[in-house]
């Protein structure tokens, strides 16, 4: 009997042309893969499995026979992202930025720990907070979830300059100092400007606290020289998503700068974290994908991390002079490829977020610094880095602003977003 499927390859090829040739896609958490790492993701790894580490000639660390092929894939993998991020250790096997935040937390630590992050409301990543892992993580029977009530998680919150966006490096410090938490970690999913890594990494190796990046967002940006350099300022760990500004497949790295024996152990535990902690298998089929992008940043990865940037600073002036509201424009607004806006003038940000994706416009409404409640967000979260990679510059930043600011007035721009869409289909920088 045959089986259906002219519905599902309908479904998918109507969500390739749309999202591929008709769309202004502006999720901060998104990107475009070139045709390569498309194309070579279709592979017989689909479906096998690799748990452990490659084997060597002399060790065998597989729990499976018939993976010579894929070891020599993740050793590449490894030794390459070593050298691009130059950094002493690599684990390309989370499947994700989240998951290579359980395998740390997994690895390090225990009920009744101590942890110091970024709020959700100063931009931090809900794995970080209360009711994702590091929260559960740290968490006894008893304990409440809300940070400050009675019988609460030991979590705390690093403190901010007045803006928001900022953290206050010597109140950050102070707070290190009094709580000697068992982790920190710094690193945001809203996340406009560098962290003052230096600073307190420099506390928290004087205090033997390992401090973890959350590189997530900005990996790309950070691995094309062009963001800030944690592990060369200090940090221990990057975690990192593999598909925002990294242009690669959806997958995950831990990265480390660890020496002494020491710190090593910290290594150790998150290995065990990786796997059996957080994963068996881990997607093999995408990893070859992952060494391809990593090839394509060594060569294009400084002009793509500046466009991105050149390109969310234009946009934000741009939205500026049409009268959005964008956050921080007293530093220039960002030095990412994300902006934060303020749309309450025009409507809820829910509603807003809503009216945009109906005229091929895609974003996502967010918490801003000073809002109450998550659920009632007064702002809209923009990232440029895969229109940047399909080629757009500047000028194209320009005209975004325009049709952005057209739909927050009420207009319909449908067929201009599609005719600016469509001379802009060919991915760029690989």
């Amino acid at each position: 009997m045959k089986i259906k499927t002219e519905d599902i390859q309908n479904l998918v090829e109507t969500q390739n042309n749309w999202r591929g040739r008709e769309c202004l896609n502006l999720i901060a958490s998104e990107n475009a893969q070139s045709p390569m790492v498309r194309s070579i993701e279709s592979n017989d790894f689909m479906g096998r499995y690799a748990e452990g580490h490659p084997n060597t000639d002399s060790e065998d660390r597989r729990y499976y026979e018939g993976t010579r092929w894929i070891d020599e894939i993740e050793r590449i993998a490894q030794e390459e992202i070593i050298e691009l991020a130059n950094c002493r250790q690599a684990d390309v096997r989370p499947i994700s930025g989240n998951a290579a935040n359980t395998a740390l937390a997994l690895g390090i630590l225990r009920g009744g720990d101590s942890v110091i992050v970024n709020s959700i409301e100063q931009g931090g990543h809900i794995s970080h907070n209360p009711i994702g892992v590091v929260g559960r993580r740290i968490q006894k029977r008893g304990q409440v979830l809300t940070p400050g009530k009675d019988h609460s998680i030991d979590l705390h919150y690093w403190p901010t300059t007045p803006d928001g966006y900022h953290l206050d490096a010597d109140a950050c410090v102070k707070l290190l100092e009094d709580k000697r938490p068992n982790l920190a970690i710094l690193g945001k999913s809203l996340f406009l400007f560098p962290e003052p890594v230096k600073e307190i990494a420099e506390a928290c190796r004087n205090m033997k606290i390992p401090l973890l990046y959350d590189g997530a967002h900005v990996l790309g940006l950070i691995l094309g020289g062009c963001f800030q350099d944690p592990l060369g300022e200090g940090a221990h760990f990057i975690n990192a998503s593999t598909h925002k500004t990294f242009p690669g497949p959806q997958r995950g790295v831990i990265l480390g700068n660890l020496e002494g024996d020491e710190e090593m152990k910290w290594w150790t535990s998150i290995d065990r974290g990786v796997m059996p902690g957080s994963s068996s298998s881990h997607h093999l089929h995408t990893l070859p994908g992952l060494v391809i992008a990593i090839r394509e940043m060594k060569v294009y990865g400084k002009a793509y991390a500046e466009q991105t940037i050149s390109n969310a600073k234009a946009l934000g002036r741009a939205l500026d002079e049409e009268g959005v509201d964008v956050e921080a424009k007293e530093f220039g607004f960002t030095e990412s490829h994300q902006l934060a806006v303020r749309v309450t003038r025009f409507g809820e940000a829910k509603t807003i977020a809503r009216q945009l994706a109906e005229q091929n416009i895609i974003c996502n409404y967010n918490q801003l610094p000073g809002d109450p409640d998550p659920r009632y967000p007064s702002g809209l979260r923009l990232g440029v880095q895969e229109m940047t990679r399909m080629g757009m510059k500047e000028s194209e930043m320009g005209e975004i602003a325009q049709l952005m600011g057209a739909v927050m007035k009420g207009k319909d721009v449908l067929q201009q977003v599609g005719r600016l869409r469509e001379q802009f289909t060919e991915v760029q920088f690989c």
